[in-house]
């Protein structure tokens, strides 16, 4: 590869007593373990330096003449492009997390990786032309192993452990995103929140292996009956709230009373027990003066629907 007397001054000690060779710092640069790629405003990669670590990278020589526009995705070539844009014009080192797919790269959507590849972009604004276009130097790390351990332990710290529905923790983070977005947009939401009746003389009768298996039911039919984007989690022993976004208190009922009867029938189908649940359920309101609001509510429907014989839905 041909490496012009500008590039290679990237690597040129100014004020240091130790001097390379031409040859000597391009076997430097070659060696980098991450590709260093330069990429010029219009998105051209005009040169390529290191990816020396095979485990995660391949030659990328190929790439040095062409756009990110010949070799990427229209949606994805543009996000390219705007990010060297705003390097340029802040002129601060620029951090980016991304992902590449085989459908994020032209010739590769069925040979490419069964799954997205994940990348670090380092970028920064040279301070001096490349072949007469201002340029950036992206420094392109694979971070793919670090990003599946990070969702694996936040999933785990969103998760609750018996029923596989997420906990407490999680719902409250988006018990508040939706809080917000009934605010600022009207997005009618529903909160249901039921729990168990007479669990505890299920644990005391059964024993809790059974009580446990009572709770994965639940989740399990709570997964057939909602939609996709319904909320559900389990916030601590046999209570559970499920939140139902753009879907007002009328339609909600319905869904509450349809998921009661499922989870009637599942129990006393799979365990040969007849249990019930009981549960409260209450839209947001402008009144509401913080998302907890919403889940008081609902609870005090919970402890109506147990007053009134529970295995029944109390709006509120």
């Amino acid at each position: 590869m041909t490496v012009s007397p500008s590039l290679l001054a990237l690597a040129t000690p100014k004020e240091s007593g130790t001097l390379f060779s031409r040859e000597q710092l391009y076997f430097i640069l070659s060696a980098l373990p991450d590709p260093a790629f330069i990429l010029t405003r219009s998105g051209r990669y005009a040169a390529l330096f290191g990816g020396s670590d095979h485990r995660y990278y391949h030659d990328g020589r190929s790439l040095v003449g062409q756009s990110v526009f010949d070799v990427l995705a229209d949606d994805k070539a543009q996000w390219f492009a705007g990010e060297i844009q705003y390097a340029l014009e802040s002129g601060v080192l620029h951090i980016v997390e991304y992902s590449l797919s085989g459908s994020d790269v032209k010739g590769l959507k069925d040979t490419g990786p069964d799954h997205p590849i994940w990348f670090e972009g380092r970028i920064q604004a040279l301070d001096f032309p490349v072949e007469g276009e201002d340029a950036v130097v992206w420094v392109a790390s694979n971070i793919t192993e670090k990003n599946v351990i990070e969702t694996q332990l936040r999933l785990q710290s969103e998760t609750d452990a018996l029923t596989g529905l997420f906990n407490r923790r999680k719902l409250m983070d988006v018990l508040d995103a939706h809080f917000e977005r009934f605010h600022q947009n009207d997005q009618p939401t529903v909160a249901l929140m039921f729990d168990v009746d007479n669990f505890k003389r299920v644990n005391d009768a059964y024993g809790h292996p059974v009580g446990d298996r009572v709770l994965v039911s639940i989740a399990n039919v709570c997964r057939e009956v909602l939609r996709g984007t319904d909320f559900a989690a389990r916030i601590g022993g046999d209570e559970f709230v499920i939140l139902m976004p753009s879907m007002r208190l009328a339609h909600g009922q319905i869904t509450a009373d349809r998921l009661r009867q499922r989870i009637s029938a599942g129990l006393a189908e799979t365990l040969g027990h007849s249990i019930a649940i009981s549960g409260g359920i209450s839209e947001f309101s402008p009144a509401d003066r913080t998302c907890t609001d919403i889940l008081k509510r609902a609870d005090d429907g919970l402890y109506r629907s147990k007053r009134a014989g529970r295995n029944q839905i109390t709006c509120v």
